[in-house]
């Protein structure tokens, strides 16, 4: 907890006035047994009432400084506990933003969460609790051990007794309950997480009826996250009773001993009073530092779990600027590139080479598995590769900034995600300053046009948080009118057709090629309606290259290809397109005459 200390650093000043502001409380609480103890000896006892008004006064006006100096400290440790807990959530969110695929699967989403807000919560609430009472409660413990020293030093062991049975009650508490916290926020992780994943896919839940599962499921996970609470609950609700048993027993020693001493001696009186509250703040001191030493290893447990994502560095580093000068024609090239996760054998890519040129589709395709997501996301950088190299416009992609990357990529990722706003937010996203006819133009390219001019306030509909409020084939064609606003060097579809009917895939198409002349484009696709006029089709099997042309040409040598086309061809399509595939290679050969 320590590291996160820094964050102090900004708040340097109101942490002075801070602790300025306790030890005036601090002085003024430990001033008024003293008065009162002086009132009873030298006002009541003399039957002074001049006395007795003057100190009384003095007393008021000590008490005022000392509850001046509470809200002082109150305000102050509040603020600057906020301040810090809002720095510690700005740095958070930077820094997962910061992350690849790669780091955010290895927190998980669903801890990263629990890591940004409850975590940060109880670092700040035992900020609040250290600012306040971390000076204070010391500071009031010594402070009213050497006034009780000096009013009544016959009675000190009393004292003495007491901080000794409260330290081994403290270092018991503590024992007992820190093992525990590391465990109870590993169970609000995964609290979160089957939250998420319950909300996330309700409808598979609802279409396969398994509510009940998914209740059980996670019910036991509540029972024992509560389970684990109430036995910390349990621990920490042994503070009052002991408390108040120590509390009590020291009263009943100090009136005892001060009984004894009134025999002889009537100005003993005041000294068994001031003794008596100089003994309950010794021992509220002890309670709230009971209370701390209790709460520091819980937030320290969530501090450790905070510096844990404040201290990973991401795997994808990028320089400030780019590197190198890219060449002025845009293209994408693979060198011999392979990839494979650290927590997987083998490899996903294996010795992947291609050029992809400007004013060309290259397409992907191949069964479930075999690697095209995987190579698509190699491109902005998701992942980097394991072996090879991947250039663009004859630049590596790791002597890019990551803006000057970026800004050459369109991407529309496989499931396509709306932020919450309007859909001209949400089209406008990724351009700065986007004007309404980039806005416009983008739509009409992406068919979304048509729906959203129906829309009741059209381009300022409002859009839910993951655009749950339009169907999913408006979603994607939002999401590929995003990409197409920023007017990128570089398109990358990944499976970004599935959601669209054949009129709307054909018509979107038709309508992008007019606008990629001087862009690459690559799509990956699980129908060959979609990629079939792609000048550069391949075709990947279990991460590696098994096929490379154009629709024809791979109908006629490569086999995957061609199985491919019989799982979604009829067979009179499918003697159609080989019948053609005769045709072609026929006007492949008679062309090749004539050039000669």
């Amino acid at each position: 907890m320590l590291k996160l200390f820094k964050y102090m650093k900004p708040y340097f000043w109101q942490c002075l006035v801070l602790v300025l502001a306790v030890g005036l409380q601090v002085f003024g609480t430990l001033m008024l047994p003293t008065m009162m103890a002086d009132i009873v000896n030298n006002g009541i006892n003399n039957n002074d009432t001049d006395y007795i008004f003057r100190t009384g006064i003095f007393m008021f006006l000590v008490t005022v400084v000392s509850a001046l100096g509470t809200l002082v400290s109150s305000y102050f440790s509040t603020k600057v506990s906020a301040g810090i807990s809002r720095d510690m959530k700005r740095d958070l969110f930077a820094k997962v933003l910061s992350f690849s695929i790669t780091e955010t699967e290895q927190f998980s989403t669903a801890s990263l969460v629990t890591r940004t807000t409850n975590d940060v919560s109880q670092v700040q609430q035992t900020m609040v609790m250290c600012l306040s009472m971390l000076v204070r409660a010391p500071l009031m413990a010594v402070g009213a051990v050497v006034q009780a020293f000096v009013v009544a030093p016959d009675m000190t062991w009393i004292i003495a007794l007491a901080i000794g049975i409260l330290l081994i009650f403290s270092i018991v508490i503590i024992g007992s309950v820190m093992p525990k916290f590391a465990v109870f926020q590993k169970m609000m992780d995964r609290i979160n997480l089957l939250t998420r994943e319950n909300l996330t896919g309700v409808r598979v839940i609802r279409a396969l009826n398994k509510e009940d599962y998914e209740e059980k499921k996670f019910k036991k996970a509540n029972e024992e996250l509560t389970k684990t609470d109430l036995s910390i609950v349990r621990i920490m609700q042994l503070q009052t009773p002991i408390m108040m048993l120590v509390f009590n027993m020291t009263s009943l020693f100090a009136i005892w001993v001060g009984v004894s001493r009134l025999s002889f001696d009537m100005s003993y009186l005041g000294k068994m009073i001031a003794f008596m509250q100089y003994a309950t703040q010794v021992i509220m001191s002890f309670l709230f530092l009971t209370m701390l030493f209790v709460l520091i290893p819980r937030a320290n447990v969530s501090a450790k779990r905070i510096n844990e994502v404040l201290a990973t560095k991401s795997k994808i580093v990028f320089p400030e600027k780019s590197l190198d000068t890219p060449k002025s024609k845009t293209s994408v090239e693979f060198r011999n590139v392979s990839f494979g996760y650290k927590t997987t054998d083998g490899k996903i890519l294996d010795n992947i080479n291609f050029i992809a040129e400007a004013g060309k589709t290259t397409a992907f395709i191949g069964s479930t598995g075999s690697g095209k997501s995987t190579l698509i996301n190699l491109v902005p950088r998701f992942y980097d590769a394991t072996e090879g190299q991947i250039l663009i416009n004859g630049v590596e992609i790791q002597n890019y900034s990551e803006a000057d990357l970026i800004n050459r990529i369109g991407l529309v990722p496989q499931k396509g995600y709306l932020f919450g706003g309007t859909v001209r937010s949400n089209i406008l996203f990724g351009v700065k300053n986007g004007s309404d006819e980039q806005m416009k133009k983008a739509a009409e390219v992406a068919q979304a046009a048509e729906f959203i001019e129906k829309m009741p306030k059209k381009y300022d509909t409002e859009i839910s948080e993951g655009g749950t409020n339009v169907s999913g084939g408006q979603r994607q064609r939002l999401s590929i009118a995003r990409a197409v606003a920023k007017n990128p060097e570089i398109y990358v579809f990944d499976d970004a057709f599935s959601a669209l009917d054949m009129k709307t895939d054909r018509n979107l198409r038709k309508a992008l090629k007019k606008i990629t002349e001087d862009s690459v484009v690559l799509v990956v696709a699980q129908r060959i309606n979609t990629i079939r006029d792609a000048e550069q089709i391949i075709v990947l099997e279990q991460g590696k290259i098994v096929g490379k042309g154009t629709h024809y040409e791979l109908l006629k040598n490569c086999p995957v290809y061609l199985e491919i086309a019989k799982s979604q061809f009829s067979e009179k399509e499918l003697e159609a397109e080989l019948a053609l595939t005769h045709g072609k290679n026929t006007e492949n050969r008679m062309s090749q005459k004539g050039e000669k």
